[in-house]
């Protein structure tokens, strides 16, 4: 085990539940063939993610959500219980802070099953894996009940190296390739996740690797979904957070690496987590709410408008980039400075 690893284990929690109560579910805002409509959002509980058991993400907390005996009883329980919580929205966004394709987590009935009752109702459902449980068989199992299917993969970074050292993710850019092709082979589109702001990279360096990132797959994913880093209690990342060594990414700096990528291939949107508050994405808090907004407009494809945005604090956020750099540190700058 890495050095990196073992801190993130060292600092991970579970938390009891009731294994037949699913951990949430509500709805967004989506774009299914250029128009804007509504998406159920249901996270079920599992045992959680295999790698998050046996390592786990920097920045991961979902794992505390997790149960350590969730049967095929409870699941169907959990399931049936959504299904009275469910409207009609025409786009399902299917979670088990893990992998849909791993029967550890899902057993094969169970999937079945929740595969042919959305088939009956929704126009599209999306899921998410890791790249090496995204194969031929159950593709073509999930397309068969479910025409117009979408797995959403945590790429995090196309870099390698801060893949591993500072997220820590087991699987290599390539491999996430080879899952990409085999998901477009069966006829299954693609949406990649990336992480803004891996814990020890400076803001001008986060956006660097972030625009990188997104050029390095552009046209090769569906769909780009750019995450900055929000600070789940009991990871690594909050352990930082709380010492000061962490600040979540202004929304200056997500902005710009929107800026930056505006024109690309691929559909590319941000939906931050916890954005406007202190563990999330942010700037002052006077103009959080306003840039937030033409972030959602921009992502939704209703408003091109993300050069309007302004506030005095921008002076702020521009000078925390260049000292930064100038000191070569990722610590947050304000909390040691004020």
């Amino acid at each position: 085990m890495t050095e990196l690893a073992a801190l993130i284990e060292e600092t991970r929690a579970t938390r009891p539940h009731d294994p037949t109560q699913y951990v949430s579910a509500w709805t967004e805002r989506e774009v299914l063939d250029d128009e804007i409509v509504d998406a159920f959002v249901l996270i079920l509980r599992t045992k959680g993610c295999y790698w998050a058991r046996k390592s786990g993400c920097s920045m991961c907390g979902y794992v505390s959500d997790g149960y350590v005996s969730v049967s095929k009883a409870d699941l169907l329980t959990q399931w049936d219980a959504a299904l009275e919580a469910y409207r009609g929205q025409p786009v399902v966004k299917l979670y088990n802070s893990g992998n849909f394709f791993d029967p550890s987590e899902i057993p094969a009935l169970a999937r079945r099953r929740i595969l042919a009752d959305l088939g009956e109702r929704c126009e599209k459902v999306v899921v998410e894996n890791l790249p090496q449980l995204v194969r031929t068989p159950l593709l073509e199992e999930a397309l068969d009940l479910c025409p117009r299917f979408e797995v959403a993969i945590g790429l995090e970074t196309a870099d390698d190296y801060l893949r591993d050292h500072t997220i820590s993710k087991d699987f290599t850019f390539a491999r996430y390739k080879e899952a990409v092709r085999v998901a477009h082979a069966a006829g299954a589109t693609i949406k990649t996740y990336l992480l803004f702001k891996p814990p020890f990279l400076s803001e001008g360096a986060a956006m660097r690797d972030a625009t990188a990132s997104v050029r390095a797959i552009d046209g090769l994913s569906d769909t780009i979904s750019i995450n900055p880093t929000n600070v789940q209690r009991d990871t690594l990342v909050d352990r930082l957070y709380r010492r000061g060594e962490f600040r979540p990414p202004w929304l200056w700096s997500l902005v710009e690496v929107l800026k930056a990528v505006r024109g690309a291939e691929s559909r590319v949107l941000s939906k931050p987590t916890g954005g406007g508050q202190p563990r999330g994405t942010h700037n002052c808090g006077h103009c959080d709410a306003v840039v937030l907004q033409a972030v959602e407009d921009y992502s939704l494809q209703r408003e091109d408008w993300l050069d309007e945005p302004t506030c005095a604090c921008k002076g702020d956020w521009g000078a925390y980039v260049r000292v930064e750099e100038l000191a070569h540190t990722s610590v947050d700058l304000d909390r040691f400075l004020t």
